[in-house]
């Protein structure tokens, strides 16, 4: 696991530079990631939304059962990257697209694919916890398998309890699963919402600011889950708090105007990074 180091902290107070406006094209990656199952393979990916550019030519290989955080200022294109990874952009009129986008191989963007299938296979976690608010707290878990039509009860009691578990919440509500979802804290109400997201089974976790409105306490918990969930699921996550990054993720992107400027090991994006602009966000010195 990654800390941010001291160091990296200490020359956030040093003299500012100034940043290009410009971005490099080309980003560094210093990942070895050739012996390792690949669940995202991305090349020269871009995206606009009608006539103004929201990612220019992104190439990067997210490798399996890692956490990879992706990292950046406000409006460089994190959030965007991400939802393009399960289509969240088809629900957006006049979204076009180049370049590809592979999931363990198959074309995510490719003639015929379902978008629904995706979803099931690439699961999202939002900023805000979102449970359906007229429905159980059993209901919210289950009611992804429902829509596929999965009606045997024995198979969903174990689902539920499978995911719950998995969402380390299990032993907080077992004795209140009719309770509606929202009566939960903020923090259970996240790790609800990761459960509903592992029910139908994905192989694939995006999570966008999952922590954001949480307090220290339930953030802990959402990054000690993060850890349990990488031995089983890809996980990518896109953060503005740059210590949770470095505590969370095993590898990180850096994200600039739109480019991916950097990706590498995350102990190395944090002190010793290979792009002056990494060092710059990474320091503090911008963003």
């Amino acid at each position: 696991m990654s800390t941010l180091p001291e160091t990296a902290r200490a020359s956030a107070a040093a003299a500012p530079i100034r940043v290009s406006a410009t971005p490099s094209t080309a980003a560094t990656a210093d990942v070895p990631v050739e012996a390792e199952e690949i669940a995202f393979d991305i090349r020269n990916f871009s995206m606009w939304y009608g006539q103004r550019q929201a990612l220019q030519d992104i190439t990067i290989r997210i490798a399996a059962r890692k956490v990879t955080a992706i990292i950046g200022p406000s409006g460089c294109g994190k959030s965007t990257f991400l939802r393009a990874l399960n289509r969240m952009h088809d629900l957006t009129p006049g979204t076009r697209l180049e370049g590809s986008l592979k999931h363990f191989g198959r074309d995510l963007y490719g003639p015929g694919i379902d978008a629904t299938a995706v979803r099931r296979r690439v699961g999202m976690v939002f900023q805000k916890s979102n449970p359906f608010p007229t429905m159980s707290i059993a209901e919210n878990v289950l009611v992804g398998l429902r829509l596929n039509g999965v009606r045997d009860r024995s198979v969903l009691q174990e689902r539920l309890e499978q995911s719950l578990r998995m969402a380390a919440l299990w032993d907080e509500v077992k004795d209140l699963l009719n309770r509606p979802g929202t009566s939960l804290s903020g923090g259970q109400q996240q790790r609800l919402c990761i459960a509903r997201s592992l029910a139908v089974q994905p192989d694939t976790l995006l999570m966008d600011e999952p922590c954001s409105a949480l307090d220290p306490i339930a953030t802990a918990k959402i990054e000690e889950l993060i850890q349990t969930l990488r031995e089983k699921y890809t996980v990518v996550i896109v953060t503005h708090n740059m210590q949770q990054a470095a505590r969370a993720s095993d590898r990180t992107a850096f994200f600039y105007m739109g480019r991916l400027i950097e990706f590498g090991d995350t102990r190395k994006i944090f002190t010793n990074p290979g792009n002056p602009q990494t060092e710059a966000y990474v320091s503090g010195r911008f963003g």
